[in-house]
């Protein structure tokens, strides 16, 4: 399941972990002008983990995710 929602500044996805046992945290994905955000709830650690994207790399990993083992170079024009 997950949810989409539209900030002032920024699109909101949080994706929940309805699966087999052992479930996952949310994780929060935020997508601003500049960069796309990444954040999951750590339980062991009390703490928030969160990496930040550049809107570059937040595009190849959506192209990768699909294609099969290899090195890529993203044409520009896409």
């Amino acid at each position: 399941m997950f949810s989409i929602e539209h900030e002032f500044d920024a699109t909101i996805v949080t994706l929940v972990d309805e699966g087999e046992q052992p479930l996952q945290e949310d994780v929060i994905v935020s997508t601003f002008e500049e960069c796309v955000t990444v954040e999951q709830y750590d339980p062991r650690t009390d703490r928030v983990n969160k990496i930040t994207l550049s809107i570059t790399q937040m595009e190849d990993l959506a192209a990768a995710i699909s294609l099969p083992e290899g090195v890529y170079v993203r044409d520009e024009e896409e």
